[in-house]
């Protein structure tokens, strides 16, 4: 199926201009005529969107100057242009200042001359009408982009050459306490606020070195890793820089708890012992956690694991405790219980091996009904 003809409006008092123009175009476009400019209007809203209106200066009621102007109020896309006569020229070009015209045709005109400024004028309608759509695309998409650096738990500043703010996202908003729009703003007029023109010391030390680089910062009770990358276009040309502002305050208690899982899994012997110790040492991880005033993802993440692997080792317990006595304890809670303390185990991959053990012994309890009356852990 072909593309429908361009829409055109033409508005003559004289009804045999009007067939004129009908006559002219009426290969290469769908046109509508009218001789009176107020209904003309009305013809116009009714046949939105019309890509050109070409309009007699001089008609009764209402000037072509004054109808190219209510048309603009309307159909701002809509391209304008005049039929006049040299006495008009002021008015007219008035109009061309004001915005309202995209070009006059004196009178009398000729017939290829006046379809070739109509051509220009449809692919200038054309043109404007699909870079409003990209435009509109650009902000739909600026949107979603948006939207998705604002839920990340990562704080990102992009500054152009000359230290403007071009984009920032929520978490950084939150961490250095900005406020209003500040795009357009330069980043050091930003860090005003006490403590942080610690952020910019940051951000020099960290672009001393070639590439991406970092420094950490203390702000208030918050610690930042500030990092610092720069951008360039496929010449090489340097556009600007990237900060980003990652929240490490949950560092230390992480170490802690790394330390703690190590210790865990390198123990071969007596693990019963080190579990029992570490179970304590993560309880106090955990109320440290509970008691910061830090509200980060990191801290966050650190708490989860934390409870995870508290449970994983509680569960380990107990089903050591139950293996060892006597009686026969239900075997499908026991293998369960395994199964739960299993998928809560942070290192997954990383089993430490009398847990690997209990769970065969409860696993071979589970096929036999018969176990031995001893701890494994």
């Amino acid at each position: 199926m072909s593309d429908p003809l361009p829409r055109i409006l033409v508005v003559d008092d004289e009804e045999a201009i009007l067939e004129t123009m009908t006559f002219t175009f009426q290969d290469d476009y769908e046109v509508y005529t009218s001789t009176d400019a107020r209904k003309a209007l009305e013809l116009l809203d009714q046949k939105a969107p019309v890509a050109v209106v070409l309009t007699d200066q001089r008609m009764p009621d209402m000037s072509g100057v004054e109808f190219v102007a209510e048309v603009f109020r309307r159909h701002p896309a809509t391209v304008r242009m005049i039929l006049t006569g040299f006495s008009d020229i002021d008015a007219i070009i008035q109009a061309i200042n004001d915005g309202h015209v995209y070009a006059y045709i004196t009178k009398p005109w000729e017939p290829e001359q006046l379809k070739q400024l109509m051509k220009q004028a449809v692919e200038h309608y054309k043109l404007s009408v699909e870079n409003e759509r990209l435009l509109a695309d650009l902000r739909k998409a600026n949107v979603f982009l948006e939207a998705v650096m604002d839920e990340l738990d990562v704080g990102a500043i992009a500054l152009d050459a000359s230290g403007v703010v071009q984009a920032i996202n929520r978490p950084v908003r939150e961490y250095l306490g900005l406020g209003g729009e500040v795009r357009g703003r330069r980043f050091s007029e930003l860090l005003s606020r006490p403590g942080i023109e610690r952020i910019e010391a940051a951000v020099r030390e960290a672009e001393r070195e070639e590439g991406v680089a970092y420094c950490d910062v203390d702000l208030e009770s918050h610690r930042f890793r500030v990092t610092a990358r720069s951008l360039a276009d496929d010449a090489g040309q340097r556009l600007g820089r990237v900060l980003l502002f990652r929240e490490v305050s949950h560092e230390p208690l992480q170490r802690r708890f790394s330390e703690l899982l190590g210790d865990i899994v390198s123990e071969q012997k007596a693990l019963r012992p080190v579990l029992e110790a570490d179970r304590e040492k993560l309880r106090q991880i955990a109320e440290e956690i509970r008691r910061s005033p830090i509200q980060s993802a990191g801290m966050s993440e650190l708490s989860e694991r934390v409870s995870r692997t508290r449970t994983a080792i509680d569960n380990w317990l107990e089903v050591d405790d139950a293996m060892a006595r006597e009686g026969f304890p239900d075997a499908h809670v026991l293998q369960e219980r395994m199964r739960i303390s299993l998928a809560r185990w942070p290192l997954r991959d990383e089993l430490p091996a009398r847990v690997a053990e209990l769970s065969k012994r409860v696993a071979d309890y589970y096929e036999t009904g018969e176990k031995a009356r001893a701890r494994v852990l």
